[in-house]
Parts: structure tokens; sequence; C-alpha cells
């Protein structure tokens, strides 16, 4: 096994230690057809990927929680009447579920490729992309990582606020499913009071009048084991924390995609404005001093007064009130 890529028998015994129980190397060789030699280098180096594996000699081998695999029917059975929405795909690892889907969509925002609803599930995406660049750290079973394509008629000129409408459709599915004080972070981040839950990537192709496709690359903890969380160099939440029964992934990423889907209908019909006061309410810097670091270098201190009908941030500085469309926002201590 590669650093970055879980080789095929590495994946099957993935698959049976999926249970939590202890399998025997013996038991585990026998079932593959190959030597317990063979099946020792195959996990021998699945720490990399997130993942706990408990090896007790006279037992064999059991992965620390057991891992909750993504399952199409599961999912489709979740979404109910609204599964027809979606064409729902789940690969056991991939580089980027955004690069994927985009490739998919096709050259054309509007005619050809995947079509609108297209969803592409990643059980270990192993070069996940959030803003400016920066790496996703994600762990088999620990995390949520998809993407979802979505064709809007209108122009990327009228997507504007479109990553904070869909932060608002976030954090109404995990108020749905019971998640307490989730708060959203301008652009696009979703936090909870331990530090950051979750974030948005969305990528559009298409014309400045229309149509366009978008891609929109969501990743969530669902828990933080230690060999993942010493791997993220930021304060980090996960859902276990704030949900007194947690969801299954199957349930969670069926409940996401039903809040997109309205939010998303919502906001083609009228852009960004009909979110801001929800928005708002979840804005964790709300009325609070901050200061925002922008692509320049510069940075802006001032009180966040939330966003404009555009969703561009809100800042009163002592040259007045001023609106900006990018950059990073921190608490000021």
């Amino acid at each position: 096994m590669t650093k970055d890529i879980v080789q095929a028998r590495t994946w099957q015994l993935l698959n049976i230690l999926a249970d939590g129980e202890f399998h025997s190397g013996e038991v585990l060789a026998g079932r593959l057809g190959v030597s317990r030699a063979s099946v020792f280098n195959a996990l021998a180096d699945v720490a990399e990927h997130g993942v706990a594996l408990q090896r007790i000699r006279g037992r064999g081998y059991r992965l620390a929680q057991p891992w909750q695999r993504l399952e199409r029917e599961e999912v489709l059975r979740w979404l109910g009447e609204d599964a027809g929405q979606f064409d729902i795909g789940i690969l056991p690892q991939a580089a980027s579920s955004n690069t994927l889907l985009l490739q998919r969509a096709g050259p054309g925002a509007a005619n050809g490729g995947a079509p609108g609803g297209s969803v592409l599930a990643v059980e270990l995406q192993t070069a996940g992309r959030g803003r400016m660049g920066r790496t996703w750290r994600s762990g088999l079973g620990s995390t949520l990582t998809f993407s979802l394509l979505w064709r809007f008629d209108c122009g990327l000129n009228a997507l504007s606020g479109l990553s904070l409408a869909v932060g608002v459709a976030i954090a109404r599915a995990l108020n749905g499913l019971g998640a307490q004080d989730v708060r959203l972070k301008w652009p696009n981040d979703i936090l909870t009071e331990q530090g950051k839950l979750g974030g948005v990537l969305i990528e559009a192709q298409g014309d400045m009048l229309g149509p366009s496709a978008v891609v929109i690359g969501i990743g969530l903890n669902c828990s933080l084991p230690d060999n993942l969380a010493g791997r993220i160099d930021q304060p980090a939440g996960a859902l276990d924390e704030i949900c007194r029964d947690m969801p299954d992934r199957n349930r969670l990423l069926a409940a996401v995609l039903q809040e997109l889907a309205e939010a998303l209908r919502q906001f083609a019909q009228g852009g960004f404005a009909a979110f801001g006061g929800e928005w708002e309410r979840y804005h964790i810097h709300q009325d609070q001093s901050v200061q925002l670091r922008r692509a320049d270098g510069s940075v802006v201190t001032g009180i966040a007064r939330g966003v404009s009908g555009s969703g561009e941030l809100r800042l009163e500085t002592v040259e007045g009130m001023r609106e900006f469309h990018s950059g990073e926002a921190e608490r000021l201590r």
C-alpha cells in the first residue's frame, strides 16, 4: 500500500473488519486466499489513513471503532420520496470528489455530462481540498465527504452568496438531526464550540449570463479519532460531540442532500437575499470585533454586522461600513 492509495486487498480486509469484531490473521487469510504475511502487509500502514487498528496476539485484528460504511441503498431509503432527485455514487477512495464530479459534468454547463443532482461520496478522500488550497483531512468512517452537482439556468454572476446559502442548508440538516449549537463562519465554515466541524468548497462552470453548473463539495467530521485529530492544524469539532444520538452516515448524507436541494431551489428563485437573516443567526462573529485578512496581505478590523444581500461580509470600521467578498475573518482577542 502506498501512502496515498489503499490497495484492493486492504479494502477487502477493511470490509471484513467493519463489524468491529476480532478476526484472526488465519481466518482473514483464508477468506482472501492469501498468506497471513500478505494480510499483515496489507494492514501495515492503515493508520496513515486515519484507521485505528488493534492487533492482539492470539486474537487477531479489530478496528478500534466499527466502520459504518456508506451504502447507496441505505441512502436512498433515508431519502424516501426524494430519492428520485439524486443520482448517487459511492467510491471507496478518490483524490477529490469535486475534481471527479467536475470532470463528469462535462465542458458545457448546460448540455451533456452528468445530470444535476449527481452525488459522489467518497469513503476515503486522499487529496481533499478546502479554500485557498488548504488540505481537508479525512479518515475512514470518521468523516463524511461528498460532492453534489447542481445546474442553474442563471449565469455565474448570479451565484454570489451561494456558499453561505449552502452553509444554512447544512445547519438546518444538522439541527434536524439533533445537533446542538451549530454555528457558521463567513464565508464557508461550519463550527462547534470545539472548532471546525466542516467546510464547503464550491467550483463552477458556465457563462456569466448562464447557464451554469456548480459542484458543491462538503466535508463533515463525524468523529475525531486521535490519529486524525493529530493531523489537523486548527481546533476541530465533530458531530458525535454535539449529537445526543449520533446519526449513521447514510442518514446524515440523506438529510444534508434533502436540505441542499430545497435551499438550492430557493436560491435559484431569489438568490442569497432570502437566506441573510437566517445566516446571521448562525454567524459566530455576529456583532463582534474581528480582523479580516485579505489576499493581498492587508488586515482590516471592525465589528461584524452580518452580510449583504449578495453575501459580502459587512464590517463597521473607523472608515464607516464596508463590504468584502473575500478574506479570512477571526475574532479579535
